[in-house]
């Protein structure tokens, strides 16, 4: 077959092929590298590229610029997606194939961290098999200041990755975190320097390229079977729950409160 050329469909997402590393570098750094509806969909058709590509062993997510890998959803776009049902849905949809196809891809994929990584930018990091990060990195889930539906799927990474206790905390609480708690608590596997994170990550591409790509794409995917979900699962009550925090007056608040950099009154509607 003939190699693919990796050629990104926005310039807000930057790739190159490194050896046997595949580099996806989110490219909005005077937003902090905040998700815009065009970087969501830049992202499948390069990891479906790279599933049969030979010369990929391992997927790299990073953010541009050294202050953020990923800071959440592109601000200026969330009045006009987010505020209806249709765009709420839509957006969702969006963002779920995107993280679903970083959490499904086959082959090995890493996200290294340097600065703020908050909201979906977590979601982006826990899609992700391995996560390193910079010691001045920062961490927030701070949907439950925004009256956010939370998805399953990313709530099901998080608990699998960190606990219920831990991702509750910070799920409750909105809280922001540094590398060092988030090492502790399991959200990152390791930390450097910001100066020594490149040669931390080499240490990743170097050792993966190496390995045997059948046994470790074989342990990835022993793994995913592990962490199915029980059939005890209600999935339509988990729907619904999301889709009333989305219809609710809070929602709204939230939002609004939001743009106007104020802090939002939520009333439980």
């Amino acid at each position: 077959m003939s190699h693919p050329d990796y050629r990104s469909s926005t310039e807000r997402v930057l790739t190159w092929l490194d050896g046997a590393t595949l580099h996806i570098r989110f490219n909005n750094p005077s937003r902090h590298n905040a998700l815009s509806a065009d970087m969501w969909e830049a992202v499948p058709p390069l990891l479906d590229a790279a599933r049969g590509d030979d010369r990929v062993r391992l997927v790299v997510f990073s953010g541009a610029g050294g202050k953020a890998f990923v800071s959440g959803a592109d601000i200026s776009q969330f009045e006009d997606m987010r505020a209806a049902r249709e765009a709420v849905t839509r957006y969702e949809a969006m963002a779920e194939g995107t993280l679903m196809a970083i959490h499904d891809f086959p082959k090995p994929t890493l996200a290294c961290i340097s600065g703020y990584c908050i909201g979906g930018g977590v979601n982006v990091a826990i899609s992700c098999d391995i996560r390193i990060a910079s010691d001045n990195s920062v961490f927030s889930i701070p949907a439950a200041r925004l009256g956010l539906g939370y998805r399953y799927s990313a709530m099901k990474n998080l608990i699998d990755l960190i606990g219920p206790g831990a991702a509750k905390d910070l799920f409750f609480t909105a809280r922001r975190i540094g590398a060092g708690e988030a090492r502790a608590l399991g959200l990152i596997s390791r930390s450097s320097t910001v100066d020594e994170l490149p040669a931390l990550l080499a240490e990743y591409t170097q050792a993966i390229a190496e390995n045997a790509p059948l046994t470790v794409a074989a342990a990835k995917a022993i793994t995913t079977e592990i962490l199915k979900p029980s059939p005890e699962l209600d999935l339509d009550r988990c729907t619904a729950l999301i889709r009333g925090c989305f219809d609710s007056e809070d929602y709204a608040e939230g939002r609004t409160a939001f743009m106007q950099k104020r802090k939002p009154v939520f009333v439980g509607r």
